[in-house]
This record gives structure tokens, C-alpha cells and sequence, in this order.
């Protein structure tokens, strides 16, 4: 326990991100020379002494005249107060408890350290911050030392409970920072405020792929795997942007006047450079998003579901979707070697052929069912019939109806030869002609590229998916939500923390994520930090060999 303690300490030491308020410091020293520990026969008389008070306060409101709602306002603080007295309470009795079974001295990882007089700690918990001591070990011959009491009751290098820090996180995951905090306040006695909130993500998101990477299969899954694939474009901001962020900020002559303050920002970074037709202020960033899911064979032969979504979105690239799919297919049990269906459902973008072969190439191909998404086919259809059909007509309504029909016959072919008939058809000079003719070559490109992913009719009759409706909601629900908005311009590495752990909340697994990392235990885990200033780097290479 104390080993483990110790060397979470040397790491936080090296990395140089810890703001631990769990290290007595040389001004807690001197806040703490000739200051005695208070003792748990103390907190209790003081927590008895708060009941009868209260019991005397509530007497007095019960016997005058008064709405029920200032009554209810004014109890709530006095009952966080009882709570932080009895939060004490348990940490005294603890400490005791822990401090009877240590030795003067111990041997950590080769290294001695000694015991020293108990050390003051604050700690910011559900109910506000409350005060306590424990015993504190230093390292002979000089270095840091540790808090036994801290890793036996599985605590932080920081200063939050843990769960103060995972109820922040899981509020960031679906609101901004500011409001998260705003919220927290609401109902929790001292909240944190909103940088520590993102400091306190990118702590927790540093552990995030880790645990994806490891996280035990849903049971109960069915008989055909189905996962989609798709990207989503983040607001990133510009290296301009970046220097101006951190770069020195100017005195402000008027900080109580948001109208001046916003006046003379405008000032310094000059007039805007107008943007030209086509020209885009998004910088986007595009994120990988893969959702996967089982369908389950029901008595009558269909596919019931979707059974157990995941969803895994990430800004390290394609390749990392596709590992992670096989991944998670092989711990689902859904090995070339168990003969159990998978479905591949995606719009045609070349490089996931590529990332297909590589990670899935082992898989026969009556085993790995390669779909294209029939929306995607039926937008290049439309927009090639405005080339013989005026836009928003009742023929070319008819028309592109039509072709739909021959698509979920399998006959593909058959609306290529209808495609090529309308472009010989089509002048190669003339008004309006290009366009035309572009339009027909991308539709007939996009279905002569992919007529072996488009057997839409041996898909229906197996009751298989044509479109990979599931993965475009997704792309809103998960990263448009939370990561594009008006405004917003993130920092890479620092919106893939949250990215990550908003899929785990997504996923209905953040309780199991909390528990992965042992803070919700007590007693065992080891002593780890929640918050950091600067986020983990983005993974730099992926497993290139098939299935490893």
C-alpha cells in the first residue's frame, strides 16, 4: 500500500502536472507547527453539539409564522454542515485506525522513510471542503514522502473526492465547462470551478483508451455483428489563434466593462480579413466515429436489434476505428475462426477498403458482408438526374424512384447503363453542360467503384442493414453536440479527452470506467492523479498486421 502510494507520488513528481494538495507543503508546515490533531472523541462531541443546535433551531422556526420554502433554504446549509462534520468523522476514525499498525520506520521500493508528525489536508467533497490529519512518512536523505491514510482510502494527489471529480467529468461530457460548473453549484457545497473541471477531464480522459482497449464484451449479444464507420469534422483553432491565446494578455483598463474590454480586443487584432466565397473559419479537424452493435435471429427468422451499441470516436485517425473494430470483434467473439456474420456498413470512401483488408482481410468473404450505405448511393443518383430532369420535379421524382427500385433488385449495373446513356446524350460544350456531365460521371464512378458492396436484394431477404443510419445520428449525437457549436475552436489533443470520455458515458459505462481505474474502491487502489494542465499526445501508430 505504502509502495504504491510512494510511487504514484515520484510519477506526479516527474511529470510536473500534479497540483496536489495532498503533499504538505512549507507553508502548511508552519500553518501546522504546534497545532494538535483533533481527535474523533472530539468530532463526535462537536457533531453531537451541531444536532442539538439544529434540533433547537428547527424548534424555533416549527413555533413562528413562515412559508416552508425559506424554512427548507435556510436547513440546507446546516444539514452540509452536519454532513461535513461526520465526513471528519470518518476520516479521523481512519486515521486512528491506520496509525496504530505503522512502523516508525519502512522500507519503500529500496527506499527508507520515516514517520513524521500528522500532516493537514483539505479536501473539496460533495458537501464542501472539510479539514483532516494524517500521518506522513518523509524519504531519509531528502525527496518526497507519502500519506499511508490517502492510498488506503483510495484517494487523489488532488484535492476533490473522487466523487466530486467523476460527477464534474460526467457533467462535461454533455454541457460546457462553464455550465457544468454553474450546475454544480446548485447542488454541491463548493464546486469546482471551470478550468478545473477541464483540468480534471484531461486527468481522467489520460486513462480513457487505455480502458476502451481493455473493457470486458456486453454479454447477451446476437448472432451477426454489424459496425459503421463514418467522420465528423471538429472547430479547431489556428496556430494565430493559439498565439494570441497564450500569448502575454495587456493590462485591462476597464475589467468592470465588458463593452470596453471587448472594444479594445477588437482593436488590437486589427480589422478582419474578409472571406471570399468557398473560404472556411472552421479549420476543421475530422473525427473517426465507429458504432457497433449485434442483431439477434428471433424464431421467425428476422434480425432483431440493435443489441449492445458502442459507440468509439477519435481524433487519431481511420486506421485507429478500424483497430478498434477488430478489437472489440474479437473480444465480442466474433473471430474468422468462430464463423459468426459481421456487416460492414459505410459510405465509399477509398481508404476503408484499405483499412478493411488490413484488419479484417483474414475474414472469408461469405463471413464479412461489405455494405454501401444506400442514402449515400441514392444522393449521387438525384443530383446525375438533374442532368435530364429540371430540380424538384414530379419526373424527376419518378425518375430517381425508379433507379431505387433497380438498386434493391441488385441490378446496379442496370442503372449504370441508364447513367451512360443520359451522358452521351449530354453535349460536351454548352451552357450549363460540364456541370451535367460531372454530375453523371461522379454517379456512374461512385456505382461502377462499389457494385460488389451493393447486393441490397440478398441483403433484405437476410433482414441485413442498407444504410448506416445508425452511425450518421451518431455523428450528431456524439461529437456535433458537444463539439460543434458557434464559437468553438478546440485544441486537438484537448477535445480528444473529452471525446473519449463522452463515449464511455455514451456507452452507459462509466461507472465500470470509475471502478476500472480503482476509484471506486477503497482500501486498494492505488493513489492516483485526477487533474492535469496538459493533455496526453495523440497515439502516433496502429497495429498495421490483420487482427493484431
Amino acid at each position: 500500500m505504502a509502495e504504491a502510494t510512494a510511487a504514484r507520488i515520484e510519477t506526479s513528481d516527474e511529470d510536473g502536472n500534479s497540483d496536489d494538495a495532498g503533499l504538505a507543503t512549507e507553508r502548511d508546515d508552519a500553518e501546522d507547527e504546534g497545532k494538535e490533531p483533533e481527535t474523533s472523541q472530539a468530532v463526535t462531541e462537536r457533531f453531537e453539539q451541531q444536532v442539538r443546535d439544529l434540533l433547537q433551531w428547527v424548534n424555533e422556526r416549527g413555533n413562528r409564522s413562515g412559508l416552508f420554502g425559506s424554512f427548507e433554504i435556510a436547513l440546507i446549509p446546516k444539514v452540509f454542515a452536519l454532513a461535513r462534520t461526520l465526513v471528519q468523522l470518518f476520516l479521523a476514525l481512519r486515521n486512528e485506525r491506520l496509525s496504530k499498525d505503522l512502523p516508525t520506520k519502512q522500507r519503500v521500493r529500496g527506499k527508507w522513510f520515516t514517520a513524521q508528525n500528522p500532516k493537514r489536508r483539505h479536501l473539496g467533497g460533495f458537501f464542501g471542503k472539510v479539514c483532516f490529519w494524517r500521518k506522513y512518512y518523509s524519504r531519509d536523505g531528502g525527496g518526497e514522502g507519502f500519506h499511508p491514510l490517502d492510498a488506503d482510502l483510495g484517494l487523489t494527489t488532488d484535492g476533490f473526492s473522487l466523487h466530486v471529480v467523476s460527477l464534474a467529468c460526467r457533467l462535461a461530457t454533455r454541457m460546457p465547462y462553464e455550465a457544468a460548473s454553474s450546475l454544480m453549484s446548485l447542488f454541491i457545497g463548493e464546486p469546482p470551478s471551470h478550468t478545473t473541471i477541464e483540468h480534471m477531464v484531461l486527468g481522467l480522459g489520460a486513462h480513457a483508451r487505455a480502458y476502451m482497449e481493455q473493457a470486458v464484451p456486453p454479454p447477451g449479444d446476437g448472432e451477426v455483428l454489424v459496425f459503421q464507420i463514418d467522420l465528423k469534422c471538429v472547430p479547431t483553432a489556428r496556430d494565430a489563434e493559439l498565439g494570441r491565446r497564450r500569448g502575454k494578455r495587456p493590462p485591462n483598463p476597464h475589467p468592470e466593462s465588458a463593452r470596453h474590454r471587448g472594444r479594445q480586443k477588437r482593436r488590437r487584432a486589427g480589422p478582419k480579413k474578409r472571406r471570399k466565397k468557398g473560404d472556411k473559419s472552421k479549420n476543421g479537424r475530422a473525427v473517426t466515429l465507429v458504432v457497433m452493435y449485434t442483431l439477434k435471429v428471433s424464431p421467425d427468422g428476422l434480425l432483431l436489434g440493435p443489441i449492445n451499441k458502442m459507440q468509439y470516436a477519435s481524433f487519431a485517425g481511420k486506421r485507429y476505428g478500424f483497430a478498434w473494430a477488430r478489437a472489440m470483434a474479437n473480444r465480442r467473439g466474433f473471430t474468422p475462426e468462430s464463423g459468426k456474420r459481421i456487416q460492414f456498413v459505410s459510405d465509399g470512401n477509398p481508404d476503408f477498403r484499405i483499412y478493411l483488408r488490413d484488419y479484417f482481410g483474414d475474414y472469408g468473404k461469405d463471413q464479412l458482408l461489405q455494405t454501401l450505405d444506400l442514402p449515400h448511393v441514392m444522393e449521387y443518383v438525384w443530383k446525375a438526374g438533374t442532368a435530364c430532369h429540371r430540380e424538384g420535379s414530379e419526373e424527376l421524382s419518378t425518375w430517381a424512384h425508379k433507379q431505387k427500385r433497380n438498386l434493391l433488385l441488385s441490378r446496379g449495373d442496370m442503372v449504370v447503363r441508364q447513367l451512360k446513356t443520359i451522358l452521351a446524350g449530354v453535349p460536351k460544350t454548352g451552357p450549363g453542360n460540364k456541370s451535367k456531365r460531372k454530375r453523371l460521371t461522379d454517379a456512374i464512378d461512385y456505382i461502377q467503384n462499389n457494385l460488389d458492396r451493393m447486393d441490397y436484394k440478398y441483403l433484405r431477404d437476410q433482414d441485413l442493414e442498407l444504410a448506416s443510419g445508425a452511425c450518421e445520428g451518431a455523428v450528431n449525437y456524439v461529437i456535433g453536440l458537444r463539439f460543434d457549436h458557434g464559437g468553438m475552436r478546440w485544441i486537438v489533443e484537448r477535445a480528444e479527452a473529452l471525446l473519449q470520455l463522452r463515449c464511455i458515458e455514451l456507452n452507459g459505462e462509466w461507472d465500470d470506467f470509475m471502478a476500472w481505474l480503482g476509484m471506486a474502491s477503497t482500501g486498494t487502489s492505488q493513489t492516483v492523479q485526477s487533474l492535469n494542465k496538459a493533455p496526453a499526445s495523440l497515439p502516433q501508430k496502429a497495429h498495421t498486421a490483420t487482427g493484431r
